[in-house]
Order: C-alpha cells, then structure tokens, then sequence
C-alpha cells in the first residue's frame, strides 16, 4: 500500500525539535502489514544548507515542489511571527490547499498558515505566548488559545513546543487509528492524550493597577484573603464607592466581573497549593475560598479544562522530590 507522504519545511533558525517531531512521532508509527506507513521528507524555499536553532547545519535536498507531491504539509515553529511567510511559500501552501491537501502548523507555525489565508473561518490555535498578537492579525480566524492542538478540516494547529507532539499523535489517530496511535504514545514514554489544555500552562501575571483609585490596594488585600466572604458589596466598602461607582471602575481597571475575577484569582492560588503544597483538595477548596470540593473541580474545569487531582499529577514534582529528599535524610 502506498505510503502516507508527509512534507516538513525547513528554514534558517528552524527549530531542531519542531523539525524532528513529525519524523520521531510518524516514523514510530507501526501499523499492521499492509496498512500506510508514513514517510516524512524536508523541503526548503531554496533547496541547500540551512542553520538550525542550535547552530547545527542542514542539508535540505528538495524545494517547496515536494509539498505538491506529498499528502501532509507540515510548517514547524516559525522564527519570528512579526516575519511574514514568503511570496513563494504562501502561493505553495495555497495550492496544496486546493488540492485539499492535510496542512499542520505547529506552535507559531499557525502564523504562516495564516499568512497563507487558510484559517480564515477556521479554529486555530498557536503558542499561549502569542495570543495577543495571533488574535490581532488573524481576526477572521476563530482563535482556540486554551487548548492543545485543534484539527478543523484539512487544517491543524498547535499549541506552544510540546504541543507538537499531542497534534502529531492525533494526526496518526485520524489517519490509523486509536490503537495505532496508542501504541505510538507508550513507544514515545507520553499520554496518548493529555488532560486538559493549554490554559493550564499559562502565567498569570499580577496586573499593575493604577494607585489612584485605591483597586490596587484593595484588590491586593482580595488576593491575601481568598478565603474569605469576599462580595461586591465588600470590595466597594473598603475602596470607599459606592457600589456602582466600583462596578463600573473595576471593569474599567481589570476588564472583567468582580465574581468572575474572583473565581480566577481562586483557581490561580489553587494552582500554587497543588504545587507546592500536599494539602488535601478539601483543604485547598476551603484555604481558597471555593468552599467544597465540588466547587473547585468545576471552576478548575472551567478554566483549565483539567481536574486538581490531574494538576497536580502533572505538576507536584518539587512537592515530591522534597518528600524524597526528607526520607533519605532521615534514613541512619
């Protein structure tokens, strides 16, 4: 049976590990005798030698003619979004797009695809890092910034670096199976499918406030007592408003609902508990001010699109190592 030919494209400053993922994931691939296997090639807008991330040369033998004749196009990590796509590459990708052709960007490799016009009216998604920016050039695009990879059509798109490797899987489950695709992810050492999404993995920075509407101060008195009965009525009291003088200065000031500000602020310090922390998820329900478990799980859910239980699985290894390091220590 004819081979699943898939085309990579290389470029100077190209990253290393964007380049090898879809070779790494797709070539573990083993599928039953006589199903598709894939085959996986690099391409250049000029065919020769090219430089990597890490300074290590490439020598790149086919030009953008192999995308053409290849079933998936794959655009690594694009070095800089500010840098639009080539003439030569948007017209090559446009083509492929015509011939209804399977199109992956990986992490701000979206920013070509969308230099390309083929995610207009499409879902999209690229690295967390630049969502701002995707989402001010691509507004015909229906950005998906909280999840991993997004699959709409003949497109696909993931999320920042390791995402690569969840959107690749998925591209063997399309195109073999579940049970090829699971097979692949033991090979690898990863989840098959990882709980949760992007948003997970996203700093939350502290705003600057303005000082002069007293926000600042009294917002950070908010954070230092999540657990308290904390309420519109409460937060305009100690900036001194009136209740719809602060409604409106706190939208203003945080873009956002008091409640729904609130709910965030809790996930956030939920988050540092389950990683730092072995409280129990009762406790932190209640060191937070969710009150229950139950109330926890689902704003947790709503948004991070995981469960506490399953953060912290993911993300608790200093909590453990600590734990190691107190046993050995303890050891005569």
């Amino acid at each position: 049976m004819q081979a699943i030919r898939v085309a990579v494209l290389a470029f100077n400053g190209v990253s290393l590990f964007h380049l090898s993922v879809p070779g790494v994931v797709l070539g573990t691939a083993q599928t039953a005798p006589g199903e598709p296997e894939y085959e996986v090639n690099f391409c250049a807008e000029v065919p020769g030698m090219l430089s990597s991330d890490q300074g290590i040369g490439l020598s790149v033998t086919h030009g953008l003619e192999l995308m053409e004749a290849s079933d998936v196009i794959v655009i690594p990590a694009w070095t800089d979004p500010a840098v639009a796509a080539s003439a030569q590459l948007v017209q090559a990708l446009q083509l492929a797009h015509s011939k209804d052709k399977l199109i992956v960007g990986l992490c701000l490799g979206a920013f070509v695809l969308g230099d390309a016009g083929l995610l207009d009216g499409k879902e999209a998604t690229t690295h967390w890092v630049a969502r701002d920016e995707f989402a001010r050039r691509f507004p015909e695009v229906s950005f998906r910034p909280e999840v991993l990879y997004v699959s709409d059509g003949n497109i696909m798109t993931s999320a920042g670096t390791v995402a690569a490797i969840d959107c690749c899987l998925h591209l063997v489950r399309q195109r073999l199976g579940a049970d090829v695709a699971n097979r692949t992810a033991k090979l690898l050492v990863t989840p098959p499918h990882r709980q949760g999404g992007q948003a997970q993995y996203v700093e939350h920075p502290v705003p600057q406030l303005s000082s002069e509407t007293h926000l600042s101060d009294v917002l950070a008195w908010a954070r230092m007592n999540l657990a308290s009965h904390l309420s519109l009525d409460v937060l305009a009291d100690m900036a001194k408003m009136s209740r719809r003088t602060f409604t409106r200065r706190f939208k203003e000031t945080t873009g956002t609902t008091v409640s729904k500000w609130l709910n965030a602020q809790r996930v956030v310090r939920a988050q540092e508990l389950l990683e730092t922390t072995e409280l129990s998820i009762e406790c932190i329900a209640g060191e937070v001010g969710f009150g229950t478990p139950l109330s926890l799980r689902q704003q947790f859910g709503a948004h991070l699109g995981t469960s506490p239980s399953e953060y912290r699985k993911m993300f608790c290894l200093g909590v453990h190592l600590k734990n190691e390091q107190r046993s050995e220590s303890a050891l005569p």
